[in-house]
């Protein structure tokens, strides 16, 4: 059964770097797609970023374009999101689930392992 657990997260300034981690338990790591996604107090979980498995294909929510990088390194069973130029809109819980198939999808319902979060706090 696969595990994820995320670190990286804090409290930084706006305008400030993050770099968040999800690292996975299990052999099946490099064989799916991966996801970030958040959700601040009293709104519903959304998409942030996804990858496929081999780190060639990657997908963006349009209101981190630009400012954040997914990437993956298989050999050590890891996705990262890195995070600049943060806001304080971009304040939330941040998932790393691993997606039900290899290529990149924004769908919600299609990944099937969560991690429990990582709080990012963004001040102003």
């Amino acid at each position: 059964q696969v595990q994820l657990v995320e670190s990286g997260g804090g409290l930084v300034q706006a305008g400030g770097s993050l770099r968040l981690s999800c690292a996975a338990s299990g052999r099946t790591f490099s064989t799916y797609a991966m996801g970030w996604f958040r959700q601040a107090p009293g709104k519903e979980r959304e998409f942030v970023a996804t990858i496929n498995w081999s780190g060639d294909n990657t997908y963006y929510t349009d209101s981190v374009k630009g400012r954040f990088t997914i990437s993956r390194d298989n050999a050590k069973n890891t996705v990262y999101l890195q995070m600049n130029s943060l806001k304080p809109e971009d304040t939330a819980v941040y998932y790393c689930a691993r997606s039900q198939a290899t290529v990149i999808t924004v769908t919600t319902s299609l990944y099937g392992t969560w991690g429990q979060g990582t709080q990012v706090t963004v001040s102003s």
